[in-house]
């Protein structure tokens, strides 16, 4: 009906904005000149504040405050529930210099539903959603909905505090990434889409969550978006969590929620690019105000989307001042910054001729890289400890490095080279492994240049890429095997973990986003085993310092074998920084058992097995083990002491010592 009534009134012969039959109250100076310099300065990063849709009381009358950038209209209407979608009934006065148009409309409470109609240059109406509203109808609707965040209740203080002082190199970081719309669904009999709400999915992930090991989740399409088959990438509203799920303050309580059972929370967030769709930022004043007026800096080919202009100081705010909306007013911890490289690179994804050279003649978007720099810079001052992950394909050059020292500023970087690299290794024959033992080791050349996450993320197991246990050769019981032991190299390699939902139960099936992950599968031994493995290494890697506390050192790893090609066999130590309680792992990628496997070691000492996969709780043959070795003096691996083990086909044993 609201549809329908706005269509109607679409129809209506128009007026100009301005030639209203309505008198609209003068509004209060919400949005004031120090405002309009900060803004027109790039460095307002509290602007959510002003501009958007803000409940305030003015001359005595309860209403809402609605504030809109749009420097190169001629006009612009509040319209929207409370006045019928009336374009002529609610005006906007201007503000110079920068253009802001702001309303105070008397008797607007929470829950109506508006959208700004702009009357271009051109004389074309455009219906644009708030680019800062904070809550959205849900689609296939795309109209900004008003809403109350200040109001939202928090209980996390002692999370907030402490969150302050964390120190992500020396912690232990395993992060679960999850789309909330494909996790779990309800039967379509109980909602229309199936999908859980904010405070539902909280309860059920948080249990999930903990009793596996995992310290975080990664959230993926939370920011709204009017295209579920775009994961959330896609994005139409950056300072409004999805309708999808419920209201922001069931968006809060997850968070929340998440936060006083100890779990970290961490966003997608999408500074790289945005759609055309009407209610966008595409062309939103009838200029390219957001993205870059030439074509060739400003639209994506292969995305069909558009790039914001990074050289536009209220375009940088807009970003900026986004990410510290969701750190503020929503408590995330972490923001995974997607498609870092297409920002960085003006011909990403560009043919000759598709793309614009910089001052200096090169490819490099000099105003991306000093965006980033100031993006960090301000996040990171602001609110130590907030991780700001890059998802950077290339190898440029101090991406965790310090904006002073010419870094771009991140905490920490996905390592996308160890990911391609790995499952290039584990996809192969275990007999043609020995021709490819560099693919496993490579990553230590360089495991020190950033600081890393190591991740098997969403990306991997979509397209026809194949699920994670289908990408592993072999037959049945074979896949399983196989992937234990590519999880446990994952666990002792240096950097912190990530795994995408689904992988670690093993679904055969591909994520799709319209359907729940394989639940059931866990009614069959061999995905309760495979879980209950992924289970015990995650436990073993928060509760050893080792696997963690020196991830960023050099000091923190020791190869015992790099070499052994032949056999396809991994040995290498995890050293904790007191010296204590170091961990050797030995990892055997073939069908073959290594009866009396000889490793060197660096001490005299016992080595306590800790980790069997081989064990028949984890799918293993179940056969008994020593529980502790002694090392001989016998050289082996280049050290003067060792011991023998009994290594299984694709077996993983992991030494205490």
């Amino acid at each position: 009906m609201v549809r329908k009534a706005a269509e109607a009134k679409q129809t209506k012969e128009k007026k100009e904005p301005g030639k209203s039959r309505t008198r609209v109250r003068k509004a209060p100076e919400f949005v004031t000149e120090l405002d309009q310099y900060l803004f027109g300065q790039g460095t307002h990063y509290d602007i959510f504040k002003k501009l958007g849709a803000h409940p305030c009381q003015y001359r005595g009358k309860q209403g809402m405050y609605f504030a809109v950038w749009a420097p190169n209209a001629r006009g612009v209407q509040v319209i929207g529930t409370f006045n019928d979608w009336d374009e002529t009934a609610h005006p906007m006065k201007r503000l110079e210099p920068l253009g802001i148009y702001e309303a105070f409309i008397p008797g607007v409470g929470e829950g109506e539903l508006y959208k700004y109609m702009i009357l271009t240059q051109d004389g074309r109406r455009l219906y644009k959603a708030d680019p800062f509203g904070n809550y959205a109808e849900k689609r296939p609707g795309t109209a900004s909905r008003t809403v109350d965040i200040s109001k939202i209740k928090w209980s996390d203080s002692d999370w907030m505090e402490k969150r302050r002082e964390f120190k992500q190199d020396k912690s232990p970081i395993a992060i679960y990434e999850v789309h909330p719309g494909s996790w779990k669904r309800h039967p379509h009999d109980e909602n229309e889409d199936g999908f859980y709400n904010y405070r539902e999915f909280a309860k059920e992930l948080a249990e999930y969550v903990k009793s596996m090991g995992y310290t975080h989740v990664e959230l993926i399409g939370i920011a709204e978006h009017p295209l579920d088959a775009s994961w959330g990438y896609q994005v139409t509203g950056y300072y409004a969590p999805t309708s999808r799920y419920g209201t922001p303050e069931d968006f809060a309580y997850m968070v929340n929620y998440l936060h006083k059972h100890r779990i970290g929370v961490i966003l997608d967030w999408v500074p790289a690019h945005f759609p055309r769709d009407a209610q966008g930022l595409a062309e939103f004043d009838g200029t390219c105000l957001y993205e870059y007026a030439d074509p060739r800096k400003g639209e994506h080919p292969d995305w069909g989307t558009k790039i914001f202009d990074y050289g536009k100081s209220e375009v940088k705010n807009f970003l900026i001042a986004n990410a510290l909306f969701w750190i503020e007013q929503y408590h995330v911890d972490g923001l995974r910054v997607d498609a870092v490289a297409s920002m960085l690179y003006l011909d990403y994804g560009k043919q000759d001729g598709q793309w614009v050279a910089n001052k200096y003649g090169g490819n490099k978007n000099l105003e991306a890289i000093e965006f980033f720099k100031h993006l960090n810079s301000v996040v990171c001052g602001k609110h130590p400890g907030i991780m700001m992950i890059a998802e950077e394909s290339t190898a440029w050059p101090k991406v965790t490095g310090k904006p002073e020292d010419d870094g771009l500023g991140f905490t920490m970087k996905w390592n996308m080279g160890w990911m391609h690299d790995f499952l290039e290794y584990m996809k192969l024959d275990p007999y043609f492994r020995q021709y490819n033992h560099n693919k496993m080791t490579f990553a230590m050349t360089y495991a020190y240049a950033e600081k890393y996450i190591l991740v098997l993320s969403h990306d991997e197991v979509v397209h026809l890429k194949c699920s994670m246990i289908n990408k592993m050769p072999g037959l049945y019981d074979d896949k399983f095997a196989n992937l234990k032991a590519g999880y446990s190299f994952m666990i002792g390699h240096p950097g912190k973990k990530l795994l995408f939902m689904g992988q670690d139960f093993a679904q055969f099936q591909e994520w799709n986003e319209a359907r729940e992950l394989d639940w059931y599968l866990l009614g069959e031994e061999k995905h309760q085993q495979m879980q209950r493995y992924v289970q015990a290494l995650l436990r073993l890697y928060g509760k050893n310092a080792a696997l963690y506390e020196a991830d960023c050192e050099p000091a923190g790893f020791e190869w015992i074998n790099a070499d052994d090609n032949f056999r396809s066999i991994y040995s290498f130590v995890r050293h904790s920084e007191n010296g204590k309680n170091n961990l050797l792992f030995v990892i055997n990628f073939t069908p073959v058992a290594r009866p009396d496997y000889r490793v060197g070691v660096p001490r005299r000492k016992q080595y306590k097995l800790i980790l069997n996969s081989d064990a028949a709780e984890f799918g293993g043959s179940g056969k008994e083990q020593p529980e502790v070795y002694k090392a001989v003096k016998q050289e082996c691996d280049n050290r003067p002491y060792s011991f023998a083990y009994d290594l299984p086909a694709y077996g993983v044993a992991v030494f205490k010592f």
